[in-house]
């Protein structure tokens, strides 16, 4: 693989640590259920990345640019190029009423949010609360098995990659034409009222112009007309009205020759 590849990849990736092997991630649904991990939120199968792009740990990044489209690759991971190494600088001591101000009730292994920084709990004593800022993963080994399955070509199926890797809804629904000097997105209803596209949408446009083309990104919203009905159609209507009405006069004649006739 090159930098700035875009491509899609199936992995599992488990924590090392003292000859025991956990699993935390994977783009494999019955792996997940198997190891007690599945999430019902998260759409399982291969994964959209940009290969070299920085969004992954280092290490898998090297090593997605040495690997070849339906190889399997086992790779180990170090801390230094995983999520680095555990600093004791971030293991923080707040007071019970710093937290008591921001709403939060401290409990151990709980995740909290301070001034940006997303944490962990780790000590609960009277007065006062510890929290771990280092990254759940730090200081740790990993393992990595992964599969690149495609390596996506052509500038409409890239488009369509970053859409499924940068907003993920209904891509399918996308139309998408490339014309000249433009990329013409046509959107789908779910984006007309999806507070999320509005964020999406820039990493979008950036991502086109870093990984398929420098062109303009149109996107458009259709809100199809009414349709109206036929002349054909209401003329069929009426004369079929008429018609029930000529029947119901007959009708309505036989039953009263039929009372006359009695009353006689």
């Amino acid at each position: 693989m090159e930098k700035g590849d875009i491509i899609r990849w199936e992995f599992e990736a488990w924590v090392v640590e003292d000859g025991n092997e956990i699993l935390f991630d994977t783009t494999k649904e019955d792996l997940a259920k198997e190891h007690g991990i599945h999430d019902p939120n998260v759409k399982y199968g291969p994964m959209v990345s940009v290969v070299g792009a920085g969004r992954l740990i280092k290490g898998i990044d090297e090593e997605l640019l040495k690997a070849e489209v339906d190889k399997d690759y086992e790779v180990t991971i170090p801390p230094e190029k995983g999520y680095g190494e555990r600093d004791p600088k971030l293991v923080k001591i707040h007071s019970y009423r710093e937290l008591a101000r921001q709403k939060i009730e401290p409990e151990v292994g709980k995740e909290v949010v301070i001034n940006n920084k997303r944490g962990r709990i780790v000590t609960v004593t009277p007065g006062r609360v510890v929290i771990d800022f280092n990254h759940p993963l730090a200081g740790k080994t990993l393992k990595y098995k992964f599969k690149i399955v495609e390596k996506v070509e052509g500038d409409v199926d890239k488009v369509r990659a970053i859409i499924e890797m940068d907003y993920g809804k209904e891509v399918e629904k996308f139309n998408i034409e490339v014309k000249d000097d433009d990329i013409i997105i046509e959107l789908p209803d779910v984006c007309k009222y999806d507070s999320n596209w509005a964020v999406a949408k820039y990493a979008i446009v950036g991502d086109i112009r870093d990984y398929v083309a420098n062109k303009n990104v149109k996107f458009v919203e259709v809100y199809p007309k009414k349709e109206e009905k036929k002349e054909e159609e209401t003329k069929e209507n009426t004369d079929e009205n008429t018609e029930n009405a000529e029947e119901n006069k007959e009708e309505g004649k036989e039953e009263n020759a039929e009372e006359e006739k009695t009353e006689s």
